[in-house]
């Protein structure tokens, strides 16, 4: 396995050594190249010093981990933030495939992160840094596009192109627009949460759907949502009334 070369940026001298401590006990294939406590002087060691990963923290004086971002010349590294921000900037992380780690740092997770940033940085194009800027810039109004971990790597799609989302065990096939369908390796739940809830529903234990391609309802004991291109979902009885009240209301 390659060394990753890090850096390390948070404002707070005790996390800041704490995750060194963790870093260098557990994670050999990790150099930190850079330590440091003040935004700026992440912002310059990023760009002087051409980094593999970053290890970043989003609350930060003067300067917080969206802006650095934002204003970062070189952006060819895998990012890790270490936070505990709120629900919107996760959700930002989240559907941008970007690792987060919540303070404080637990060995196994920060473990698993960083394995993941091996991966990515050798076997594909880091498009997840421009992505999570958009989504970040984008939260308060309307999230875009979301990033789907599949076999051969990340597929960036639009939200607007998908049509519904279906359950496999422990996996999730997203249905889109011109036929396209991905397998991805998380739960139906995880993507529920991540999309938006005025466009997304679920009807079912085994499918959400987006509301802008449903059809027609059919009555029925729960029914049946007839969405674009002729397909028909059933409805769940528990899922009904709350259905019918979406419907009703758009």
């Amino acid at each position: 396995m390659t060394t990753l070369k890090a850096i390390l940026i948070d404002d707070e001298e005790s996390g800041l050594n704490s995750l060194k401590q963790k870093i260098l006990q557990h994670c050999p294939s990790v150099e930190i190249i850079a330590l440091c406590n003040k935004p700026a002087d992440g912002l310059a060691a990023i760009n002087d010093l051409l980094p593999d990963l970053v290890f970043l923290d989003i609350e930060m004086p003067l300067m917080n981990g969206f802006t650095l971002l934002q204003q970062v010349s070189f952006k060819n590294f895998e990012l890790i933030f270490v936070t505990a921000y709120d629900y919107y900037a996760i959700n930002a992380i989240r559907v941008s495939a970007i690792d987060y780690l919540v303070k404080p740092v637990e060995i196994d997770l920060l473990v698993s992160a960083v394995k993941k940033a091996h991966e990515k940085k050798e076997n594909e194009p880091n498009k997840r840094l421009e992505l999570f800027l958009e989504n970040a810039t984008n939260q308060q109004k309307k999230l875009h596009k979301i990033a789907i971990p599949t076999f051969n790597g990340i597929q960036f799609i639009k939200i607007e192109d998908i049509i519904y989302l279906e359950a496999s065990g422990n996996y999730t096939k997203f249905y889109l627009t011109h036929s396209r369908q991905y397998m991805v390796s998380r739960t139906l739940k995880e993507f529920e949460d991540m999309l938006p809830n005025n466009l997304f529903v679920r009807i079912h234990n085994s499918h959400v759907i987006n509301l802008d391609f449903a059809e027609k309802y059919i009555r029925g004991e729960g029914g049946q949502v007839v969405l674009t291109e002729n397909i028909v979902l059933e409805v769940s009885k528990r899922k009904k009334n709350e259905l019918m009240k979406i419907f009703l209301n758009k």
